[in-house]
């Protein structure tokens, strides 16, 4: 039995082209792809020499090598590679340039920055609801040391005045105390006569009461003897901080007393003497409204500042200094 006998397919394994030699010489045709590989191969890659790492001696050697004229093949590459490494230098001195660019930027953020700031940080009783006359008074006046007399005694009249009103009430009417007191003019008070005093009792009823009234005319009187023995009210005053501003360091406002012992001192004088309303309480405020001591927190921008106008008192002639320092030791040693 004949068995039918499937025909063999011929299986010729598939080769590639041959390279066809031209009429030129040894040069060789090959297919378009295997021509582009071999120039990818033959290609020289571009070196890639990090900034902080190229010689200065790479540029010398580019410049020798670019300046030569041999027409071999090493010239040629040797040209290439000058080129590149041109290029290199080039695009390494762009890069060398960015960070100048960067700190210039810094430089103008620097500039701008200090004029983006905050709020003043003040005193914790200075709150953004608090009257801007307020506020303008702690930022000037409040703290700072004062030596003129008229000053001195305006402060003193607001002190005992804070039994009374409060400090935005009492600078709000200031301009009504000065014209009602003769801008604090101490000689011209101590001659008010009753019939000024009855006006003051009429135009002065919405602000103190009448024995506060009468206490400011008083205590005037008394202020021209002061001056006469000590040479003025300001030697009599800081005198018993030894003509030197004191200096706390309190950081939250529960801390601030409201008197200490030197305000104690103070006003057990100045009561000897014939002041009126001038308790310990009070006597303190005035020490710290004329700046006789510091009481700005120390958190507060204007601490500093008045620890710096401190610096600029003057300081009253020695004999008086002693005189009144024997005068308050006398004091301490009868009590």
């Amino acid at each position: 039995m004949s068995v039918a006998t499937k025909p063999k397919l011929s299986t010729k394994p598939v080769m590639e082209p041959r390279a066809i030699l031209g009429p030129a010489g040894n040069r060789v045709r090959v297919s378009v792809e295997s021509k582009r590989r071999t120039e990818a191969l033959k290609k020289p890659q571009r070196p890639k020499v990090p900034v902080s790492q190229s010689p200065p001696s790479v540029v010398q050697s580019n410049v020798s090598v670019d300046s030569s004229n041999s027409s071999d093949s090493s010239s040629s590459n040797s040209s290439f590679k000058t080129e590149s490494s041109r290029k290199t230098v080039k695009r390494n001195g762009v890069k060398q340039v960015k960070p100048k660019v960067a700190s210039t930027a810094d430089a103008a953020v620097t500039e701008i920055s200090p004029a983006i700031s905050g709020p003043l940080k003040r005193c914790d009783w200075i709150t953004p609801f608090s009257d801007p006359l307020y506020t303008s008074f702690h930022d000037q006046e409040w703290g700072v040391p004062v030596h003129d007399d008229k000053k001195l005694f305006e402060l003193l009249v607001f002190s005992q005045a804070l039994a009374e009103l409060s400090w935005p009430t009492i600078l709000n009417k200031r301009d009504i105390f000065r014209k009602l007191f003769d801008d604090f003019d101490p000689l011209s008070i101590a001659h008010f006569t009753e019939k000024k005093m009855l006006s003051l009792k009429v135009d002065g009823c919405l602000l103190l009461s009448e024995p506060k009234l009468r206490a400011i005319v008083e205590n005037a009187k008394v202020m021209l003897k002061v001056q006469q023995e000590f040479g003025s009210f300001s030697n009599y005053c800081w005198g018993f901080v030894n003509h030197k501003s004191l200096r706390n360091v309190f950081r939250y406002a529960r801390q601030v007393p409201v008197k200490t012992p030197k305000a104690e001192l103070m006003s057990k004088d100045m009561m000897r003497r014939g002041f009126r309303c001038v308790g310990p309480t009070v006597v303190y405020s005035f020490m710290q409204v004329t700046g006789i001591v510091n009481d700005h927190l120390v958190t507060c921008f204007r601490y500093q500042e008045c620890n710096a106008d401190a610096k600029k008192e003057i300081k009253p002639k020695t004999e008086e200094t002693e005189r009144l320092t024997k005068d308050v030791e006398n004091i301490c040693l009868s009590h």
